[in-house]
């Protein structure tokens, strides 16, 4: 032993130091390592599942985002095919309403046509009275007496009727 105390190291002393290290190794071990140890494998599990978290966050954002962008142009079709229904069917009134205006034109035209004629037919055969009249009288005057007027106008009646029907014919 008298090699180990010429370097100055006393073995009762590096025996009591070496079981005080094993000793507070122990302590050390059991109070401050195992709690540590715990805090951080809790540490490393909470970093852990907030980096899921934040994945499954960011995975639903972007699936968010894809559905937003989706409904976005789902909704610009729809406008688009609302504005076309829209637009045909403003295309399809102006449409009903000329067709209408024009079938209702010509019934005024035709209205209007009937009513002339009408007073067409009301004019000649008025005419025709004031001419059965007019060619008695002076037929009077001519022979100087008064002639059966209801006679004469049945002969003056027929020979107006044979001429409208020698124009028609």
């Amino acid at each position: 032993m008298g090699g180990l105390e010429s370097l100055g190291i006393n073995l009762p002393v590096l025996l009591a130091q070496i079981i005080n290290f094993i000793v507070l190794f122990g302590l050390l071990y059991l109070v401050a390592y195992k709690p540590i140890m715990r805090m951080l494998d809790e540490r490393s599990r909470k970093i852990k599942e907030s980096m899921e978290q934040t994945e499954y966050i960011k995975k639903q954002a972007e699936r968010a985002e894809e559905e937003g962008k989706k409904r976005i142009e789902a909704a610009a079709k729809e406008g688009q095919e609302a504005i076309a229904r829209a637009l045909k069917t403003g295309e399809e009134v102006k449409r009903e309403a000329q067709q209408q205006a024009k079938e209702d034109a010509e019934v005024l035209i035709a209205r209007a046509r009937t009513e002339i004629q009408r007073e067409r037919d009301e004019a000649i055969t008025e005419l025709r009275k004031e001419f059965a009249d007019i060619t008695i009288m002076a037929a009077e005057k001519v022979i100087d007496r008064s002639l059966d007027k209801k006679a004469h106008r049945e002969i003056i009646d027929k020979v107006l009727k044979e001429s409208t029907t020698l124009k028609k014919g």
